[in-house]
């Protein structure tokens, strides 16, 4: 494992971010802890929980109890709380106060690393609800703020100065729209999590080739060259080699591609499987063959135009 610095906080993160919900839940109350137990003997110190669930709360606590405090990075994310069973937007300053302090009663944490909010709305976020965070921040229960989403209510966000964190989707389909706005939040000193590493849309290799379609035009006829109609042509300019590459999986290149950027703090991961989080724990020491960066920059901009076409 790897560690980079996370913004002004003066600590030091692992690449990879072991993200915790509904499907670590779902393995029970020893298992869960298990699983963090399990990252933490991969180097991985950096933990996100989707939602503030005193469930999880308690799962964390249990299993890094014995861990040295200062190691770790544990985060939430706040604007989708659990309400008698169901999820329910709640982010009135009462919302939030009571989901940030139920979570360290129930974790035992006296604080809290990171509060994220959650893809909060144009107006959504009320002057009320952010002074109450900040007044967290001040008595040390949270240490940073962030925001988390994509779309062009970032941009606003980003620009308040109000926020440490910048939690934005990251991948081989990033938008200069996006990588800009990462930018922007570093010209700010905040600190950059990226998550979505592995998109639907190339979660196989169906999904590649019907992305890699050409567009028909007016009557239904193609707007394409002739080639793409050749057997030989098949999966040329699209991402199909993330599926042909000897020892390497599609979601590891994905993943690689990710880390690769260095503005990204830590990447966000997905796995409630053992040896799916040792692989993706090993990662970060692995280098991705030579011209799979280039084949990557090359689809990109073929499937970007094509799909612009």
């Amino acid at each position: 494992m790897r560690y980079r610095p996370f913004g002004r906080s003066g600590k030091s993160v692992s690449d990879l971010t072991l993200n915790l919900g509904e499907r670590t839940l779902a393995r029970g109350r020893m298992s869960g802890p298990a699983l963090v137990t399990e990252a933490m003997e991969h180097g991985i110190n950096s933990f996100h929980l989707e939602t503030p669930d005193p469930v999880l709360g308690e799962l964390v606590g249990r299993a890094i109890a014995g861990v040295d405090r200062r190691l770790l990075f544990v985060a939430t994310r706040v604007g989708n709380l659990r309400h008698r069973g169901e999820i329910a937007r709640d982010l009135t300053p009462a919302g939030v106060t009571s989901a940030i302090d139920g979570l360290l009663v129930s974790s035992g944490l006296d604080h809290l690393d990171l509060v994220l909010l959650d893809q909060p709305g144009e107006e959504e976020l009320s002057h009320a609800t952010l002074s109450a965070l900040k007044v967290l921040r001040a008595s040390g229960k949270v240490q940073m703020l962030g925001v988390a989403g994509s779309g062009e209510v970032m941009d606003a966000y980003v620009s308040t100065n109000a926020f440490d964190v910048l939690a934005t989707p990251y991948n081989v389909h990033a938008s200069w729209t996006t990588r800009n706005r990462i930018r922007a939040a570093l010209e700010r000193d905040m600190a950059v999590i990226g998550y979505d590493y592995f998109p639907q849309s190339l979660s196989s290799p169906r999904k590649i080739e019907e992305a890699g379609q050409p567009k028909r035009g007016l009557f239904g006829w193609k707007r394409d060259a002739p080639t793409r109609s050749d057997p030989y042509f098949k999966g040329v300019g699209t991402f199909a080699f993330l599926y042909q590459t000897p020892n390497w999986t599609a979601e590891e290149i994905c993943l690689a591609y990710a880390l690769s950027e260095p503005t990204i703090a830590t990447a966000l991961i997905n796995t409630t499987d053992s040896d799916h989080l040792a692989r993706l724990a090993d990662l970060p020491d692995r280098t991705m063959p030579p011209g799979l960066p280039a084949q990557i920059e090359m689809a990109r901009v073929s499937m970007g135009s094509s799909q612009a076409a």
